[in-house]
């Protein structure tokens, strides 16, 4: 977290708005500038029918009371019609200014989310993560919406009051506005103390909305369990320490506005008493008094109202400063600026990588293969010993540590990242869709494809059939992570994705092993197709699956142990000849 007040940290954000932010700043000091304005033309109504005091005649050349009265009512008209104005103008700029900041601010932190590696996410809750694009932006925007112009309008309030007591009587102003210094300094005192209570209430609000969302995502696994009763009461204990850090805070800044009116108080008593001796001493007039005490009313509610200000204002800065702590989260995987040619050979080697999840525990190590170009190379092993870690190397969703990975002798580190994936299409063993049809799914990253290329990539990968028996056929709803569909559906339809995409570097990461062994037959034979004159990575449980590789690397704790076509590999009596004899349960 930055040293840097979060208020500081975003008006350093909010410079391209500074014209917004000065135009908005402008309305609503002309307009608490004409909204005090009346008590003014009050009290030299006063004068003018009490005293018979005829100061309004001379720069109108109007003569007679009556005359005078309907010139004050119609500048009187004129500062309520600028009022009303200002306020519209106030009110449409900063609302206009909030919308606009939450939208950037939102896109901003969501773009630079994208940008930050898959550790990142590991080590956070997606609820967490959601609660500061959601929540935290918007609590921002609350009060960038009222309590920006509302602090504005406090601050003007006590310079214009306070410069306009002095104007009309110096010896009984000070009196009045001695309470003021106690006033800001006790409010700037008073947010400082309730800094450290929001933090912890935007904190508590992220924990509860991560097992939330958590508890939403793992639905099926709690009815499952019956465990319903369980998880109620692990969010009852998460909502209510988000409600008990939220009461310590709340008991803080309710007894701010108490304490504002007592010093206020002593200001009214100021003028009403010693204004009053004046007036009696001809010293200030009816009129002038009757102003100061209708403005010392007007100085009472705003800052009564400054505890709820400063309450959305501690609420907005905590936020902030989330948000900012997310924005300014370094990247660990930077960009190359070398793009690749229009024509990708797929050739890969890697030399001497390590990496590891964790520092000092290397999933591989030293790992040094070649990847040919338009061959199918397979990688195969038992759980855990890196196959999959090394295609998420290849795609650079991590960091090597040490050592080079090279794609068509250009180091990948060097090469642009949307270069680099662009030319590869991936099937995960953990197929993700989006809550969407069937025909976005497999459009997706392919999106200027007509509907007969993506018909035709579902032909390939075997999915037509069971798509056209759905409901509403392509248009189908799949679902949130394409839960209305089985295991093998989803993984047809991700392997229509990648065939859609038709990449020069195919990665069949386990993507037939949620499939039937019918399907399986059937999907095998149409990659055959599909893998022809392109370079394909397949990882395997099912050794049937890639017998037919140009080359099977066996992997085993982060290293290659075996290599060789799958004859080779079955004649050399080693790990491969064993998993192959336990699937097949006969010995070769």
């Amino acid at each position: 977290m930055s040293n840097v007040h979060p208020f500081i940290r975003l008006t350093r954000y909010a410079r391209t708005y500074r014209q917004q932010i000065w135009t908005a700043t402008t309305c609503s000091i002309l307009n608490k500038f004409f909204d005090l304005a009346p008590p003014v033309l009050i009290g030299a109504a006063i004068d003018l029918v009490l005293q018979k005091e005829n100061f309004w005649a001379n720069p109108f050349g109007v003569q007679g009371l009556a005359a005078q009265l309907l010139v004050l009512s119609a500048i009187s008209g004129v500062i309520w019609g600028l009022e009303s104005i200002f306020e519209y103008a106030y009110a449409l700029q900063w609302r206009n200014l909030a919308q606009t900041i939450q939208h950037d601010l939102r896109l901003d932190a969501y773009q630079h989310l994208q940008e930050l590696e898959l550790a990142f996410f590991e080590e956070r809750s997606s609820g967490g993560l959601m609660s500061i694009l959601s929540d935290d932006v918007n609590q921002l925007e609350r009060f960038l919406d009222g309590g920006a112009n509302e602090v504005i309008q406090v601050s003007a309030t006590i310079l214009l009051i306070g410069g306009a007591f002095f104007v009309i009587t110096p010896n009984v102003a000070w009196l009045a506005l001695s309470p003021m210094p106690f006033i800001l300094w006790g409010s700037i005192w008073f947010q400082k103390f309730l800094a450290p209570r929001y933090a912890e209430v935007r904190e508590k609000v992220g924990l509860l909305n991560g097992q939330l969302s958590n508890n939403i995502g793992g639905i099926t696994t709690i009815k499952a369990f019956v465990t319903e009763a369980y998880e109620r009461k692990r969010i009852e204990k998460e909502s209510n320490q988000y409600r008990q850090s939220n009461r310590k805070a709340i008991a803080y800044s309710a007894a701010f506005v108490p304490l504002i009116r007592i010093l206020i108080f002593m200001g009214f008593i100021a003028i009403l008493y010693y204004g009053g001796l004046e007036v009696q001493a001809n010293r200030l007039s009816v009129g002038n008094y009757s102003v100061m005490i209708y403005l010392i009313q007007r100085l009472l509610w705003p800052l009564t109202r400054l505890g709820e200000t400063l309450d959305q204002y501690q609420r907005a800065m905590a936020s902030t400063n989330r948000i900012l702590d997310l924005l300014d989260t370094p990247i660990a995987i930077h960009s190359g600026s070398q793009v690749l040619d229009s024509v990708v050979n797929g050739d890969i080697q890697l030399k001497n990588v390590t990496f590891g999840y964790a520092a000092n525990f290397p999933i591989v190590e030293n790992l040094s293969l070649e990847i040919a170009a338009h061959k199918t190379t397979a990688i195969v092993g038992a759980t855990g010993s890196g196959k999959s870690t090394l295609v998420k190397l290849l795609l650079r969703l991590y960091e090597i540590q040490s050592g080079n990975i090279f794609l068509d002798r250009i180091d990948i580190r060097d090469l642009e990242l949307r270069s680099l994936r662009s030319c590869m299409g991936w099937v995960s063993q953990d197929v993700f869709l989006f809550h969407g049809s069937v025909l976005e799914n497999i459009a997706y990253g392919s999106f200027d494809a007509t509907v007969d290329q993506i018909v035709e990539a579902a032909k390939i990968a075997e999915a037509h059939d069971f798509i056209q028996a759905l409901p509403k056929g392509y248009d189908t709803i799949v679902g949130e992570r394409g839960q209305k569909l089985s295991g093998g559906q989803r993984q047809r339809i991700a392997i229509a994705r990648a065939v859609l995409r038709n990449p020069p570097i195919l990665i069949l990461d386990e993507a037939t092993s949620a499939v039937d062994n019918e399907t399986e037959a059937a999907i095998q034979k149409s990659l055959e197709r599909i893998t022809k004159n392109r370079t394909t990575i397949a990882i395997a449980h099912r050794l049937s699956t890639i017998r037919n590789a140009d080359r099977i690397y066996v992997m085993d704790q982060g290293k290659v142990v075996e290599m060789g076509t799958h004859d080779e590999l079955v004649a050399n009596n080693g790990i491969y000849a064993g998993l192959w004899n336990l699937q097949t349960g006969q010995k070769i």
